[in-house]
Parts: C-alpha cells; structure tokens; sequence
C-alpha cells in the first residue's frame, strides 16, 4: 500500500498534470519532457520519481481528465435541479472529449507501447451517467445510449463544438416520455 504524498509532493504532480495537459494539447506529442518540467516549475527528476515515463504521464493526464468528469456527476446532482445538472454535465463530457481528441496523438503512442488508458473509462462514464438518470428518473434509459450520443455529437460538431442546441435536445429527448 502507497503511502499519501507530502503536500508539496502532490502539488508538483498535480502541476506537471496540469501544465502536461496543456502542452499535449497545444504543442502535441512531441513535446519534450524537459520543456514540462520545467514550465511546471520542477526539475526533471521530479517528473521523473512521479511518472518514470511519457506514457505514464499521458495516461495520468487522460485518467486525471476523466476523473474530474466522473467525480462531477454527483456534486451537480447535490448541488444543481436534476434537469440543470444533467445538462451542465453533457456540456463537462463535451470538453472532456475535446480534451481526449487534442491528446490524440499522445493518447496513440501510449496504445502502440502496450498501454490502455482506457480501460476504466466505460465503466466510470457508465457509473456517472446512471447517477445523472436516476436524479432526473430516466432508469429506463440505457446509459451508454446516452454516452453514445453524447459522442457522435462530439465527433459531428468536430473542432468547431456542437451549438447548444444539440445538447439541448438530448436534454429534451430525455424529458419526454412515451
């Protein structure tokens, strides 16, 4: 069992996350570790002790990404009326996948070495939507369904992002009962 970081510890590694993110985003696959490290304010071997190698720094990134997505659908619930939540949440997943399509090339690279940064993202994705339906009593609904969706929206609108129109009729569609 991994003992919890030091406060410091976590925010070295919560900023070369972060700052991973963009440079993936914005600069490619390419980047040097080097330049993230060091536009993270931290040394290599820090990034290094952290994420022994690119591929576990792209993963932690897409994984990062997608936690934040997941762990959201809970707080909006708490927080949010069932319909607003929802909603808020398809506009998160729609920048969750924007994110996901910018690490692309990243995202490849760590596939072709062996890895899977996927492997638990159905499964949390699922679990996040079903707290979406049950909050708006939509049980009847299947989830992926609505994952589906929510992504072929996403591939459709492409770099110029779907209007909220689109999401506005999801929303609708799930209102509606037969």
């Amino acid at each position: 069992m991994s003992r919890p970081l030091r406060a410091d510890a976590q925010r070295n590694r919560d900023r070369l996350i972060e700052t991973a993110l963009d440079a993936f985003s914005h600069d490619g696959s390419d980047v040097t570790l080097e330049s993230i490290a060091k536009r993270a304010g931290v040394g290599i071997g820090t990034l290094y002790r952290h994420f022994p190698t690119r591929e576990a720094l792209v993963e932690a990134v897409y994984r990062n990404e997608l936690g934040k997505l997941c762990d959201a659908a809970p707080e909006l619930v708490r927080t949010l009326p069932p319909d607003e939540a929802t909603r808020a949440w398809m506009d998160r997943f729609l920048d969750y996948m924007t994110t996901k399509r910018d690490l692309g090339d990243a995202l490849r690279a760590v596939i072709a070495s062996g890895g899977d940064p996927y492997g638990e993202s159905l499964e949390r994705l699922t679990q996040a939507m079903t707290v979406l339906l049950e909050a708006i009593d939509r049980t009847d609904v299947a989830p992926l369904d609505v994952l589906a969706t929510l992504g072929g929206i996403a591939i459709a609108a492409g770099e110029v992002g779907p209007s909220d129109g689109m999401l506005d009729l999801v929303l609708n569609g799930l209102r509606y009962r037969p």
